[in-house]
């Protein structure tokens, strides 16, 4: 006992001699700090209207090799293709400092790098017709890169590409990308939050994997609005953020408006989280948990004037197991303009789905959807609260279709039906309150259906 006491303490002793010796090494290191260096010394004429890469690639690396944070100064600075090395900080002066596309280049790339921050630096395509790289600024098998309080202005393509990295990306503004503002693909733990997005060609945000896997990302607290679809299709452009085979992503608090498509649009997901976000005006449905999903959280979030609410459907291809709780949506237009199939309802749901506690109001369709045909299985709809819309709840009775509890819904101000049975597009059942006993995937307890009075 006495001897494994002793060792303990060897240890132990051992331990705060190594954490004195590493507190001395910082302080050592703190003190001797490597002094800033200056483009300008390099070199780097700001304004001057002519290719500066080499001296700029020159500051580069000197401040790389001397372990010390590289200052740029105000004014334009004209490039392309930079080579940014890792272990570094480059920052300019807030507003003022402009890395800009020389000839239409694409200004730089960072690859197999780590411990890179960019601070305070605006790059800027100056409107090229085209642009050599598919973005601005491509960061590829990277680490602990940190991009805050930069700007990405008017490229012909994407803003920022980030491909197999970790990367934060906080505190930025992207305006008037051809393509994306951020397109992002097979990444770890990238955090994208507090941006500023408008005037994109075809994204806001992408978050896309090559195969289906954990993936990991946080887009949370970011501004998009104005997102085209240039690019045509019916969904695959358009969307403020969309997110594409990759799991285990959180989507919140984010303020989402004038999307030609989708707010959000998850397409072969798995156990995603929306919950918070604002979505405001989009063309087509709001929220969409499409395709091969399972396990979509989609709650807390207010959708205000679209084609359709929030949708959580494509049993047929395997999407399945979704939450939907706590919604508001409200104001669903009579048609898409761009895509015209699209048929105006509050929420929709297929497969595996609890619809609870959400409110919608003013929808000149219907308002909560189970199913369609035979693609329908275990959905619950319970304690939610609708008002002024064509029906009130509809429900597959096709052949086929499989189970549905409907409980404790309060209905008012409906234009046509409360609860209806359909057979894919034609009501069979106008009265299922009445006659669910008919329908054997039915249950209903509870429905609440009246008039709000008016003044």
């Amino acid at each position: 006992m006495g001897d494994l006491r002793m060792t303990k303490l060897s240890l132990l002793n051992r331990r705060q001699a190594l954490a004195g010796f590493g507190a001395a090494g910082f302080m050592a290191s703190s003190a001797h700090a490597a002094a800033p260096v200056h483009a300008e010394d390099f070199g780097v004429i700001p304004a001057f209207p002519d290719d500066q890469t080499r001296a700029m690639q020159a500051a580069l690396d000197a401040a790389a090799a001397q372990g010390a944070a590289l200052i740029l100064p105000s004014g334009s600075i004209f490039v392309r293709d930079l080579q940014l090395p890792g272990q570094l900080t480059i920052e300019g002066v807030p507003g003022a400092t402009q890395l800009a596309s020389w000839n239409g280049g694409r200004i730089a790339q960072a690859g197999n790098i780590s411990n890179l921050v960019l601070r305070n630096i605006v790059f800027d395509a100056r409107n090229a017709t085209a642009l050599e790289g598919d973005a601005l600024l491509e960061i590829t098998g990277a680490l602990a890169v940190t991009i805050e309080r930069c700007s990405f202005t008017n490229s012909p393509a994407t803003g920022l590409r980030i491909a197999e990295s970790g990367v934060t990306v906080s505190d930025c503004d992207f305006a008037r990308h051809g393509d994306a503002a951020i397109h992002a693909t097979d990444n770890h733990n990238l955090l994208v939050t507090g941006n500023r997005i408008s005037d994109c060609g075809n994204a806001g945000i992408r978050v896309w994997r090559s195969e289906p896997g954990a993936d990991g990302s946080i887009v949370t607290g970011n501004r998009i609005a104005k997102i085209d679809w240039r690019g045509g299709g019916n969904g695959q452009n358009g969307n403020g953020i969309n997110v594409f085979r990759a799991d285990e992503v959180i989507l919140s608090d984010n303020h989402i408006a004038d999307c030609a498509f989708s707010a959000i649009r998850l397409n072969t997901t798995n156990n995603i989280q929306v919950s918070g976000n604002l979505c405001l005006r989009s063309g087509e449905v709001a929220i969409f948990s499409e395709f091969d999903f399972s396990g979509s959280v989609i709650a807390n979030n207010i959708v205000d004037t679209a084609a359709a609410g929030i949708s959580m459907t494509n049993l047929d291809s395997g999407g399945q197991i979704a939450v939907c709780t706590g919604n508001i949506v409200r104001n669903i237009t009579p048609l898409s303009v761009v895509n015209p199939d699209t048929r105006p309802y509050g929420i929709a749901a297929e497969a595996e789905a609890a619809i609870t506690g959400n409110t919608v109001q003013n929808v000149p369709g219907i308002a909560i959807a189970a199913g369609n045909g035979p693609f329908l299985r275990n959905v619950l709809i319970a304690s939610n609260v609708i008002q002024a819309s064509n029906i009130g709840i509809a429900v597959s009775v096709a052949d086929g279709a499989g189970a549905v509890h409907i409980a404790n819904n309060i209905i008012s101000d409906v234009r046509d039906h409360a609860v209806v049975g359909m057979a894919w597009s034609d009501i069979v059942e106008p009265d299922l309150v009445t006659n669910a006993g008919r329908f054997a995937n039915v249950t209903v307890d509870s429905v609440t259906v009246g008039r709000s009075p008016r003044s």
